[in-house]
């Protein structure tokens, strides 16, 4: 059975799969949910952070939720993610980053948190800013190594990609190539090293639609890779030279080359209705990144989706945005909408968490 579950602005999308028929059921309603993870090493275990109202857990695959355990001081809870490796007792070492950017781990399944202060002794803190609240920032991405215990990776919206080898005693300050404005990062366990990042480009300009509204354009960047563990980056953007702002990124389970990721020209395209344009990439081997669009929405009035994957079915994706759920099995050439009839309430929402469970 496969079930989905999107975090959405004020609810969490939780669509189960039984013979081929799709249900729709919706949990935390009410709350901004702002990311979702499934701990790996516990049937039934989940997390799910909102902002404003802290963090959730679920120990029956997302039927009830009750608050975490205290010990996390701030209420806005941008990412949360478990070690696919590591793990304490029964619960796998759980991490959570927040607004303002602080960094929590917890090894008894949420019950209580130690933060990491060295995050707040990275040199470039100062310089960091989320331009829609300018006084503030957040983590908005936690990925744990699928290989090497202890090496983390946190994208700090807006600060860059910042590295630890030692489970977040101490920091590595964002480098060169990689994107300052972080969304998305993925690692790949049959790929060593290799470390993704969709972000939200450069080089601004101002663009101006039929009504006499600015709104800022991307220029440069929007993608990077490291292939060796963070150490070095590279920004990798053939194809993508008409959209630089990226904002979800999957990988192929079975294939590290194979890449699909969400793009626009810029944030109001990608996250809001007055403007919204947004649109699929596809990589591969050797390849550019080359537009999708087939079994796909019209871009126009479409946000940009969340995308993801789960381990057990390679070469499928699927995506999600306020407009339906999209799934392709051919590894991102060709999409199908699933039957899934979500409430007209979340047409102009925006996805902000999204992973995939199988029972």
């Amino acid at each position: 059975m496969t079930t989905l579950y999107i975090a959405m602005e004020d609810a969490l999308l939780v669509a189960q799969e039984q013979k081929g028929r799709w249900q729709l059921e919706l949990r935390l309603d009410g709350l901004p949910t702002y990311c979702i993870a499934q701990d790996p090493h516990r049937a039934g275990r989940m997390y799910c952070g909102t902002f404003g109202k802290g963090l959730w857990r679920s120990d029956d695959f997302g039927e009830t939720w009750q608050p975490a355990g205290e010990g996390i001081p701030y209420a806005e809870v941008m990412s949360v993610a478990i070690s696919p490796i590591e793990r304490v007792g029964k619960y796998g070492l759980l991490w959570v980053g927040t607004e303002p950017s602080a960094l929590f781990r917890s090894e008894d399944g949420g019950e209580s948190w130690q933060e990491l202060r060295a995050l707040q002794d990275i040199p470039s803190k100062p310089i960091w800013s989320f331009p829609p609240r300018p006084y503030t920032h957040h983590v908005r991405w936690i990925e744990p190594d699928p290989v090497e215990p202890g090496r983390l990776f946190l994208a700090i919206e807006q600060g860059g990609v910042m590295r630890t080898l030692d489970g977040g005693q101490t920091w590595e300050d964002h480098k060169p190539g990689a994107q300052f404005d972080g969304h998305t990062l993925r690692t790949h366990k049959k790929a060593p090293g290799r470390v993704y990042e969709a972000a939200g480009g450069d080089g601004l300009i101002l663009g101006k639609d039929e009504k006499g509204r600015q709104y800022p354009v991307l220029t440069r960047g929007g993608y990077a890779e490291s292939r060796d563990g963070g150490a070095t980056w590279q920004t990798q953007t053939e194809g993508l030279e008409q959209h630089h702002y990226l904002w979800g990124l999957a990988v192929d389970p079975g294939d590290p080359d194979t890449i699909v990721a969400s793009a626009a020209i810029g944030p109001n395209q990608a996250h809001f209705p007055a403007f919204a344009e947004s649109f699929l990439y596809r990589r591969t081997t050797g390849t550019p990144w080359q537009m999708v669009t087939e079994g796909l929405p019209e871009p126009r009035g479409t946000g940009a989706c969340v995308l993801a994957t789960n381990e057990h079915r390679p070469g499928t994706f699927y995506a999600a945005s306020g407009r339906g759920i999209y799934r392709s099995v051919d590894t991102g050439v060709t999409w199908q909408q699933l039957d899934l009839r979500i409430p007209e309430r979340f047409r102009w929402q925006r996805v902000f968490g999204f992973v995939i469970g199988e029972a």
